[in-house]
């Protein structure tokens, strides 16, 4: 697995526990240089879209390319998080969605829902995560047709 330089992790108060125990495992397992925590730090009650739109923000000024998002069922996280355009949020609930959302979709946010799933298996979606690299090729031209901006969006393939 390749190591990361820096890696985002924020989460509601829902996501807290998931959050401590996953930069443990980072830590644990020296997958980054460096954890930029962006809260919350505590279980007391937040709202997921203040700590979304840090981490979000982290991405587009470049400071980090790679995130964590934790909140109860991961859905306000990934729709908070999808409307930056430098964001590509996948919400995994298992390893193969995290492996894909890399493969495919070069996803560089992973969106945990941490009332679904447990610290096990967030550890190993995180791993498939962070080891799994962009294919590229024809996963490029429909990455393009996101945005529509790019004047392809209805072209056909």
């Amino acid at each position: 697995m390749a190591k990361q330089k820096h890696i985002a992790i924020a989460c509601d108060h829902a996501g807290f526990a998931l959050k401590q125990h996953l930069c443990l495992h980072l830590q644990t397992h020296q997958l980054c240089d460096k954890i930029i925590d962006f809260g919350t730090d505590s279980e007391q009650s937040v709202d997921y879209p203040d700590y979304a739109h840090l981490l979000c923000e982290a991405i587009t000024k470049g400071d980090v390319d790679t995130g964590i998002l934790i909140c109860g069922s991961g859905t306000g996280m990934v729709i908070t998080a999808n409307r930056y355009p430098d964001s590509r949020a996948a919400l995994c609930y298992n390893t193969e969605m995290a492996r894909l959302a890399r493969l495919h979709n070069n996803a560089n946010i992973i969106v945990l829902g941490a009332r679904f799933i447990t610290e096990t298996d967030a550890c190993n979606m995180l791993d498939a995560f962070l080891q799994t690299e962009f294919e590229g090729g024809r996963h490029e031209r429909r990455l393009n047709k996101i945005t529509p901006d790019n004047n392809i969006v209805n072209q056909p393939a």
